[in-house]
């Protein structure tokens, strides 16, 4: 009884003496090889040149500052509800007089954390942030073999106070105005 009808018939027939030497398919598998050898490589150089990301990559987090160069972080935590991995930890403060130079807010983030082995890049902390504070750059987060390299502080994630030390978001901004814009509508 078949199951199916999908029955093979095998051939026993006898090999030719250059089929049985592999000669020809030795000089086919060389040809394909020689093919190859000739052809442009698509790997590159990782240190020297870097590869082309796409404006909608995320990677790094930063901490953004404003204009006079005070931190956006209010410490309102949506962020860290936000993130479904549940990377994000934080401890806010209030603002002491002298410090309305460093603070935008009353209240600021004391401490901030992100843990990156726990963090999928998934964006939803930056989307969620009223303050635009936090976003992701395209800078690659390096890799190590120790934990606890990977628990990503303030000093970490605060961008520089000088203007020219500031990282370049304009594109990532552009990105998430105009998914909320599709959103709304």
């Amino acid at each position: 009884m078949q199951l199916t009808q999908r029955s093979k018939q095998v051939v026993n027939k006898q090999m030719t003496f250059t089929e049985r030497i592999y000669l020809p398919a030795i000089l086919k598998g060389m040809l394909t090889t020689l093919k190859h050898f000739f052809r442009r490589s698509n790997t590159i150089s990782y240190p020297k040149q870097k590869r082309e990301f796409a404006p909608v990559y995320r990677g790094w987090h930063v901490l953004k500052r404003d204009a006079q160069g005070r931190e956006n972080c209010t410490a309102c935590g949506l962020c860290a509800v936000a993130c479904p991995a549940e990377a994000i930890t934080m401890v806010a403060a209030e603002r002491q007089k002298g410090e309305e130079n460093l603070y935008r807010e009353e209240k600021y983030a004391a401490v901030y954390e992100i843990n990156m082995l726990r963090c999928i890049f998934c964006g939803l902390c930056e989307e969620a942030c009223p303050k635009e504070a936090i976003f992701l750059t395209d800078r690659i987060v390096p890799s190590d073999y120790v934990r606890q390299e990977f628990i990503f502080g303030k000093d970490m994630l605060v961008e520089g106070v000088e203007p020219e030390k500031r990282i370049d978001v304009t594109k990532r901004q552009r990105h998430i105005q105009e998914k909320k814009q599709k959103e709304t509508v």
